[in-house]
């Protein structure tokens, strides 16, 4: 999650951005009393001046506003607004404080309706446009159960430098401690914004983040300088997971996970772990990891278990998923669960019902997730995933389920799946794939193609570049159904779920 220097439109003030006035740049206009008329890609709203396409962020179709242009180019231009004339009937009042700064949650403003139908025909103009395929009338969006504390995992970072707004810095207030825990500052590697409450978790996850900032006041420990590369507190993880009571209670019983990333100082460390197990005691599993390197990620470092187990559990449909520090699985628990319903709908048409199970290919298999909620209708399942650490979750999940038909292999997807591979493991009848939102190789769109399943369920997290696999794909399969399921709330982000079916 990333902080922005964008202030909320709420605000009593607005700070126009800094047009760059040497001789080489003509000072770019003011635009006053525009209507915004429009939402557009990446979350920014839209208006049309004099056959110039203006993106601006953080406004909502019906306001009008006062608007500095910060780039133009021919046919486009993007400012930000300084001046709200008159808000749109439409606005909502943002729910978080720091709305407007932190860049988690820019639809905040917008009402939750009008976020799902953008999002929806965000969905059909990337496939409209880029594809350029035939499509059936998309499905209605599937939108999220909670807009709020819908997610499972969340990622804060400690500095000895904070992010100032830019009404912190024109008010002349001098702050005394710099050293904070929050989210990343867009545009800078060094600071931190400090975040007093989020709302896209539980508020477990505030107390903790507050209760460990306080404890590091209280005992002067050092915050990570990434100049100086130094400094004990680097980073947490929290997680959030939920499994069945086991003491025949109805009901869900609530996990969490917490992982302290420090730089240095061993033994400061452990008696901030202490005081987090004395302090938390409904942490179940607490870990920390040493991270020296260059970057934030430790994917590739031992984790260290201080108490509990050394993961937790989310539960789907009967199915328990072992989740790890390292783990990949979707942050919206509720909605993982609609969008794997689709998934596994699409996927069968209805013959294993006769007994005619498919072998089923789950591409980007992850930890297995989809491929073990889908392996009761299939005669196998063969997963194959790049992350090695990954592929053992995934043979862990069908073993603690008691699945014995699937597979996993792990390896680069356009190395391991190959003509000699189908032709050693099986032909699929359904090919599942999930992949990044680069979306696949094109290698391997070509080994789909050879072997010809009779279905193919695409989600993907990029409707962009789905559109780009599914134009390679049209010669050969059309597009039967199209379901959007929106997984994040209050952004633009939005998954899609498509069904191929063979010509």
């Amino acid at each position: 999650m990333y902080a922005c220097a964008h202030e909320s439109l709420f605000l009593p003030t607005f700070a126009p951005k800094i047009v760059n006035m040497s001789r080489k740049h003509k000072p770019l206009p003011l635009l006053e009393g525009i209507e915004i008329t429009g939402i557009a890609a990446e979350g920014k709203a839209l208006v049309r001046v004099d056959d110039m396409v203006v993106f601006i962020p953080f406004a909502v179709p019906g306001d009008v506003v006062d608007i500095q242009l910060t780039r133009k180019k021919h046919s486009y231009a993007e400012g930000e607004v300084v001046r709200m004339v008159r808000p749109s009937a439409s606005r909502v009042e943002p729910f978080c404080p720091h709305f407007g700064v932190c860049g988690g949650c820019k639809w905040q403003m917008l009402p939750y309706p009008m976020q799902l139908a953008a999002k929806q025909q965000q969905v059909v103009d990337a496939l409209q446009r880029i594809g350029k395929v035939e499509l059936p009338e998309c499905r209605p969006i599937l939108g999220s159960q909670r807009t709020s504390q819908y997610r499972n995992k969340l990622e804060f970072g400690f500095a000895n430098r904070r992010w100032l707004t830019k009404q912190q810095i024109a008010s002349g207030e001098h702050f005394d401690r710099q050293e904070c825990v929050g989210y990343h500052a867009n545009g800078t590697f060094d600071k931190i914004l400090p975040i007093d409450e989020c709302h896209l978790m539980d508020s477990i996850n505030d107390r903790l983040r507050l209760g460990l900032r306080d404890y590091a006041y209280s005992h002067g420990l050092t915050f990570f300088d990434a100049r100086e590369h130094s400094g004990l507190l680097r980073g947490m993880m929290i997680r959030l997971g939920n499994v069945p009571m086991t003491d025949g209670r109805m009901g869900l019983m609530l996990l969490l996970q917490l992982c302290i990333q420090t730089a240095e100082e061993e033994a400061a460390a452990r008696d901030l772990l202490q005081y987090v197990s004395d302090a938390f005691p409904e942490v179940t599993s607490l870990m920390w990891v040493n991270n020296t390197k260059f970057n934030d990620t430790f994917g590739d470092l031992p984790v260290q278990l201080y108490r509990g187990d050394d993961h937790i559990f989310l539960g789907m449909e009967g199915l328990r998923f072992k989740v790890g520090p390292k783990s990949f699985y979707q942050t919206n628990t509720d909605q993982a669960y609609e969008l794997y319903k689709v998934a596994r709908s699409l996927a069968f048409d209805g013959r294993e019902a006769d007994g005619e199970l498919p072998l089923v290919y789950d591409l980007y298999t992850g930890t297995g997730t989809i491929a073990n909620f889908v392996a009761r209708s299939a005669r196998r399942v063969i997963g194959i995933e790049y992350v090695a650490d990954a592929i053992a979750d995934a043979r862990v999940n069908s073993d603690i389920n008691g699945i014995t038909n699937t597979e996993f292999f792990a390896g680069d997807m356009k190395d391991i799946l190959t003509d000699e591979f189908i032709a050693t493991h099986g032909r699929p009848d359904v090919v599942i794939t999930d992949p990044p939102r680069a979306g696949m190789h094109g290698d391997v769109v070509k080994v789909i193609l050879n072997a010809s399943p009779e279905r193919i369920v695409y989600v993907s997290c990029n409707p962009a570049t789905q559109a780009r696999d599914l134009a390679l794909m049209d010669s050969d399969y059309r597009v039967a159904a199209v379901q959007p399921v929106d997984m994040f709330p209050h952004t633009h982000h939005v998954e899609n779920v498509v069904l191929l079916t063979r010509r």
